[in-house]
């Protein structure tokens, strides 16, 4: 059963908040304030979604506590609707420059109310399915969709950023590239549907043994990089070791008991701050060591300074 939205109606006139509450209450949860000082109490405190605000009420004025509520992050968003006596031109531009989405002279009809509260409240719904859209576009756009580590396009963009940080910082910063060792023959005895769950399984090992600041990607089929800030060359050839062992130790349970097991080969390189001019001399290097480690009997960890 989908929730009814909260309203809050703010009036100082008791009768004016009776009239409010019957017309709305079937429809909708109710909650009242009686000055504007009640009512920012109220939105510190709980969830509204639109809210019924008198201009004239003593002490602070419908203006003043609009004007507040566009002010606070947490409540901004929220569609008011004055409801007034106040029919001049001048009280109603000023509804809007305050913030108002909508403005109801009183005696109001209650059925231009329903139709007036049901379009901004479906305004803010549109709203918000939008940045909902949008973040899932931004994250889908930057995520490999099987692993769910981020891309290579997102990889070369972000990379650039955390260089420039650590040059200017004056912090070591470090490559991790990563391969699993003889894929296709996992993929020609099993299927891809196992190979999918390596893949998987391997993207959770690399980030549960990662920091929040590394930067996890998968580079391309079942090729991986790690940037690792503020790592020097030899804690990152700890990480890589910690993550060769703890991708051997591992192994995938088909469903008819048979025990899939992989291994990997690292490649590890630091950038150099006084000569690069990009990550990719430091990838270059870190794909070389990579090699060393297939070339040497696979399941390693090499370096390339």
């Amino acid at each position: 059963m989908q929730s009814r939205s909260t309203l809050l109606i703010v009036d100082d006139t008791e009768t004016n908040v009776d009239i409010l509450v019957e017309l709305l209450s079937d429809l909708y949860e109710i909650v009242v304030a009686l000055d504007g000082e009640r009512a920012l109490k109220i939105l510190d405190e709980q969830a509204v979604d639109l809210i019924l605000l008198d201009i004239m009420m003593p002490d602070m004025d419908g203006y003043e506590v609009c004007k507040r509520v566009k002010q606070n992050e947490k409540t901004h968003d929220i569609p008011i609707i004055f409801i007034t006596a106040k029919t001049d031109e001048a009280s109603i531009e000023k509804a809007y420059d305050v913030g108002g989405m909508d403005y109801i002279t009183k005696p109001f009809k209650p059925k231009e109310l329903f139709a007036r509260i049901k379009t901004q409240l479906h305004i803010r719904a549109l709203i918000e399915e939008l940045e909902r859209s949008k973040c899932e576009l931004k994250r889908l756009s930057e995520t490999d969709p099987m692993t769910n580590l981020y891309n290579r396009r997102y990889f070369n963009d972000a990379s650039k950023t955390i260089m420039e940080l650590a040059k200017r910082d004056n912090t070591p910063l470090t490559v991790v590239m990563l391969d699993i060792d003889k894929f296709k023959k996992v993929n020609d005895t099993y299927g891809h549907d196992v190979g999918d769950d390596i893949l998987i399984s391997i993207s959770n090992i690399l980030l549960e043994m990662t920091r929040k600041s590394d930067l996890d990607c998968r580079f391309g089929g079942e090729e991986f990089i790690l940037l690792l800030p503020e790592t020097s060359l030899e804690g990152s050839m700890v990480i890589a070791e910690k993550i060769r062992k703890k991708v051997a130790a591992f192994s995938l349970t088909l469903k008819d008991d048979r025990e899939v097991s992989v291994t990997v080969s690292l490649g590890v390189s630091q950038i150099d701050m006084q000569h690069d001019l990009s990550i990719a001399p430091a990838i270059k290097r870190a794909d070389i060591a990579l090699y060393k480690a297939k070339e040497s009997g696979r399941n390693k960890v090499c370096v390339e300074k």
